[in-house]
């Protein structure tokens, strides 16, 4: 089941809100502003991220730069403890399942939560349309 982790006044997370529903994708939405996040939930983030806290950590948040954090001497449990109680912290949205997790909307990359099927037959369909447009632009003929 996909976790769509979020704050109503983001942009991009309304995004991947209506990205989601308009693929009728099965999700569970949390507002990270009214349903507190656990230590569990960030550490399920960490566990599926390529850059660990970076990937995750919001360094432009006004948050942030208030606490004045130094992450080369922070450890990561202590860093997980003030994501929990400062999720301001954290980057938005962040969508995930047992084996993805993806950080802020990006469309193309969303694609990966379509089942397999789904993107098998999307792409069959762009690539047919693609060859319909080619032999379509080599029927043309040019008037002289």
């Amino acid at each position: 089941m996909i976790t769509l982790y979020f704050s109503p006044s983001c942009t991009s997370c309304r995004k991947a809100r209506q990205w989601l529903e308009s693929h009728n994708m099965a999700y569970i939405g949390r507002n990270v502003g009214k349903e507190p996040l656990k230590a569990s939930d960030i550490r399920a983030m960490l566990r599926l991220t390529e850059d660990g806290t970076d990937e995750i950590l919001s360094r432009r948040s006004k948050v942030f730069s208030k606490l004045n954090i130094d992450l080369d001497s922070i450890s990561t449990n202590s860093l997980i403890e003030l994501i929990v109680k400062n999720p301001s912290l954290l980057k938005r949205p962040v969508i995930m399942d047992d084996r993805r997790i993806q950080v802020g909307y990006n469309e193309d990359e969303i694609r990966r939560f379509l089942p397999r099927e789904v993107r098998q037959r999307e792409l069959l369909r762009a690539t047919v349309k693609a060859d319909f447009k080619d032999i379509g632009k080599a029927l043309i003929v040019e008037e002289s």
